[in-house]
C-alpha cells in the first residue's frame, strides 16, 4: 500500500498529514507509529487524518454524529493519533496545521481579512474533532486562529481558590510540586516555576508523575510567567515561556492546547486583574492565548506545510 502525505507543523509540533476523505485508510496503532518514527519513518509528534465527517458517522462512530449534530457545516473530520498509536481528543497546533492542509487541498479558502470565504462561515472554518466542533479563521499576518471551545477546571473553585489540585514529580526533583488542572477538551496539568534557568535545566525524558494519576493521562506543562506588556492592538497582555511533555509522546517543541492550558492557568492565579491575551514563547515558536468572554479559549500561531512525499507499507 503506498500512503501520499504531507509534512507540516504549528510551532514546530509536526506531524503527518493524511488525506482520507472517503474514510477508508485503516489508521491503526503500527501504522501510525511507523509514519511517526523519526529513524524508520516520516517523523512527527502524531498523525493527521483528514476524512468527512458523514463517513466517520456511517461507519457507526458516534462521534461523527454528535458533531454533525452540533454544526451541519463541520463536514471534515480530524483523526488525531498520538506517535505511540493512541487516539487523542484534538490537539490545538494540530487544528491550525489541519485547517492550512485543506486549504492546500482546496476544501476551504480563507478571507485574506479573516472574515468569510468559500466553504466558511463568518465564524471561520467549521472542523470536527473528538473534543467537538472547532472553528478556524485566518488572520491578516498569516496566522491560523482557532476557537479552542469551552475549558474548564476539573478541580473547580476549590483548585482555584489553592491554586492547585495535584502534587507532580520531574525527574530530578525530590518532592512533589503544586499543579494546576486544566480541561480543554483533552487534559492538563501546569506547575509554576520561578525562572527561565529552572525551565531549561528540566530533565523531560520521562514522564512527569502527577499525584492524584488522572485516568485518561495528561499533559504537564512547566511555565514560568515573564510578566506585562501590551499586545499589537493596544490591550493588555501577558508574556510566559513554557514546555511541555506530551501524554503518549513525550517533550515537544510546542503543543497547542498546552499554550492554553498553561495560559489559563497563569490567570487564573494571577486573578481577576489578570490579562485575557497571552503570549506563549515555546521551544518552537510563539503562539497567542486568549480568553473569550463566552467562556472559550482562542489559540492563533503559525502552521506551515513543509513538504509532500508517499511511503510504501
Amino acid at each position: 500500500m503506498k500512503i501520499e502525505f504531507t509534512k507540516g507543523h504549528g510551532t514546530h509540533n509536526d506531524f503527518v498529514l493524511v488525506a482520507d476523505p472517503k474514510d477508508e485508510l485503516d489508521l491503526d496503532g503500527d501504522l501510525v507509529r511507523r509514519l511517526t518514527s523519526r529513524r524508520g519513518g516520516v517523523g512527527a509528534d502524531g498523525v493527521i487524518r483528514l476524512t468527512s465527517t458523514a463517513s466517520i458517522a456511517g461507519a457507526g462512530d458516534a462521534i461523527g454524529d454528535e458533531i454533525l449534530a452540533e454544526d451541519p457545516a463541520a463536514i471534515w473530520f480530524m483523526d488525531y493519533r498520538n506517535a505511540d498509536g493512541s487516539i487523542a481528543e484534538m490537539c490545538g497546533n494540530g487544528v491550525r496545521v489541519f485547517a492550512a492542509f485543506a486549504e492546500k487541498l482546496g476544501y476551504v479558502s480563507f478571507a485574506a481579512d479573516g472574515g468569510r470565504g468559500q466553504d466558511a462561515s463568518r465564524d471561520g472554518f467549521a472542523l470536527g474533532t473528538r473534543a467537538g466542533v472547532k472553528r478556524v479563521r485566518k488572520e491578516p499576518n498569516g496566522w491560523y486562529a482557532v476557537d479552542m471551545g469551552p475549558w474548564f477546571l476539573p478541580g473547580g473553585d476549590e483548585a482555584r481558590t489553592a491554586g492547585y489540585d495535584a502534587g507532580v514529580v520531574v525527574r530530578g526533583w525530590t518532592t512533589p510540586r503544586p499543579g494546576l488542572s486544566v480541561d480543554l477538551g483533552n487534559p492538563h496539568t501546569v506547575v509554576a516555576l520561578p525562572s527561565a534557568d529552572e525551565l531549561e535545566r528540566l530533565d523531560l525524558t520521562d514522564a512527569p508523575e502527577v499525584v492524584p494519576t488522572p485516568p485518561h493521562g495528561t499533559n504537564v506543562e512547566l511555565v514560568v510567567p515573564l510578566g506585562d506588556e501590551r499586545a499589537p492592538g493596544g490591550e493588555p497582555a501577558g508574556r510566559i515561556c513554557m514546555r511541555v511533555h506530551e501524554r503518549g509522546v513525550g517533550e515537544t517543541q510546542s503543543c497547542g492546547t498546552g499554550a492554553c492550558a498553561a495560559a489559563l492557568a497563569v490567570r487564573a492565579w494571577q486573578g481577576n486583574a489578570a490579562p485575557d491575551t497571552w503570549f506563549v514563547e515555546v521551544p518552537g515558536g510563539e503562539v497567542r492565548v486568549r480568553a473569550l468572554s463566552d467562556g472559550h479559549v482562542e489559540l492563533a500561531g503559525p502552521a506551515e506545510l513543509v513538504f509532500t512525499g508517499s511511503l510504501e507499507v
